[in-house]
């Protein structure tokens, strides 16, 4: 199997999974109907996720990316999230350039 062939089909069969599960979480949550618990999970599951993306570099990063990430959580307790990306990386640009 030359280079070309192989590089198309692992693109495809990415693209075949990513379509896959895309597609079969709305399905599966039409045909189960998932108990309050399972739901709340699932409502919880965008906020852990980005939280498991942020906190390493949180915490291996500077202070000015420390304190912008304390204002954020202050922030994402009152806006929507992209609100509070938004602010979260002006925070960060804005104490980059103070200290």
């Amino acid at each position: 199997m030359s280079g070309e062939i192989a590089t198309f089909l692992a693109i495809a069969g990415m693209a075949l999974v990513t379509y896959a599960t895309r597609g079969l979480g709305p399905w599966m949550i039409a045909r189960l109907a998932p108990g309050p618990r399972a739901l709340a999970a699932l409502e919880a599951l965008p906020a852990a996720i980005l939280t498991a993306l942020v906190a390493p570099s949180v915490l291996a990063t500077g202070p000015a990316e420390s304190l912008a990430a304390i204002v954020t959580i202050i922030v994402a307790q009152r806006l929507p999230i992209i609100a509070t990306m938004a602010i979260g990386v002006a925070c960060v640009v804005l104490l980059r350039y103070l200290i």
